[in-house]
């Protein structure tokens, strides 16, 4: 059989540069090598496209030395028109080529990558990749217009404010009374960011302003959010086949027993008072809502490909908090094993998803 080529895109300019390096690490360590030959692309902090190491040791997420994507002084050339698949690469020894691509697969966590940007750029250029198109990323990246999709949807999601730097320096006044409507304690949010990069818990309104200013940093747009009580219970999602409905996984569930909220010490660092649990413990009306509302939700982004849909479980029903169009993928998270519980192995859920790209991009 002959081996399709994939092209794993990784790296990064966003915050999150570091997590889609350990990503795709894992996805390095267990990609099916008889029926897939692996073409690693790593895109360094400030963009450049170059050849990387096919060596998931290389990639291994150390809290003591988050890995990255380093300027190698290779530069990967994409295809020049719609109708090529060829990739190329300059070294020192010159350019060359490194074959016809099948289907690129983009493991990127953050702005410019997993926000819709590098999703065009392949549209552009007519390659097949694994995941969301256009749309359904840019909506997922960012938090307000997820939360007016799903809310327009008829999907229960918490209360918010979306504020500006020049909107708050406008009217500091219409601003605060907005805010504190909200009631405490509040979450404070970049629009444009994951793995809880910039996020703080506000527990007292002298702490808004440290909040706010941590959230800018990561983007020019803030959210101010309401905190909801209940369980934090996440799904994994994936696209049907042939025209069918979203397959969702069983449920895994974050218990928070030390921390204030799981930052990204507590994903990424091996922070202590978190513990993950998959599968948990739901009623079988509970796990049926839930399936139903993370389709409903993934239906109302456009979603392709796959996503981890993140709710909250109250005394009245589910709240959305987030539908993440390209989940933490190394082995140990929670898309991954909520797949495993419900019978998908790690390898095999990395052949689903490049499957459905390729089947994707045939249509």
């Amino acid at each position: 059989m002959d081996r399709r080529r994939v092209v794993l895109l990784f790296g990064g300019r966003s915050s999150e540069h570091s997590i889609s390096c350990a990503t795709a690490g894992g996805v390095l360590g267990a990609i099916d090598r008889d029926r897939f030959e692996v073409i690693p692309v790593g895109i360094t902090r400030d963009g450049a496209f170059v050849l990387e190491s096919d060596d998931p040791a290389r990639f291994a997420l150390d809290p003591a030395h988050l890995p990255e994507v380093v300027d190698n002084g290779t530069r990967v050339r994409w295809p020049d028109r719609a109708g090529s698949r060829e990739l190329r690469v300059v070294d020192a020894s010159g350019e060359r080529s490194l074959g016809e691509v099948d289907v690129v697969f983009p493991i990127l966590h953050g702005r410019f990558g997993e926000d819709g940007t590098v999703q065009g750029m392949l549209e552009l250029v007519g390659l097949p990749f694994v995941g969301n198109g256009v749309l359904a990323s840019a909506i997922g990246m960012d938090k307000h217009m997820t939360k007016t999709v799903l809310e327009g949807a008829g999907i229960a999601v918490a209360p918010w404010v979306r504020l500006s730097r020049p909107a708050l320096a406008a009217d500091p006044e219409l601003w605060d009374r907005r805010i504190r409507t909200l009631g405490l304690p509040a979450f404070v949010k970049p629009a444009r960011a994951g793995s809880s990069v910039g996020v703080t818990k506000v527990s007292d309104w002298s702490e808004l302003d440290a909040a706010l200013d941590v959230a800018f940093a990561e983007d020019r747009t803030v959210l101010v959010e309401s905190a909801v009580s209940g369980r934090e219970i996440e799904v994994a999602v994936l696209e049907g086949r042939d025209g069918g409905d979203a397959r969702v996984s069983l449920a895994g569930e974050i218990v928070v027993s030390g921390r204030e909220f799981y930052d990204f010490e507590a994903k990424y660092l091996d922070a202590p008072g978190i513990e993950l649990v998959c599968p948990t413990e739901l009623g079988d009306g509970e796990l049926f809502e839930l399936q139903r509302i993370a389709q409903r939700a993934f239906d109302a982004i456009g979603g392709e490909g796959l996503a981890r849909v993140d709710v909250f479980l109250t005394g009245e029903g589910y709240v959305v908090n987030e539908v993440n169009t390209m989940p933490g993928f190394t082995p140990i998270s929670m898309f991954p094993s909520c797949w495993l519980a419900s019978g998908l192995s790690y390898p095999e859920l990395i052949t689903e998803l490049i499957e459905v790209g390729l089947a994707r991009g045939s249509r």
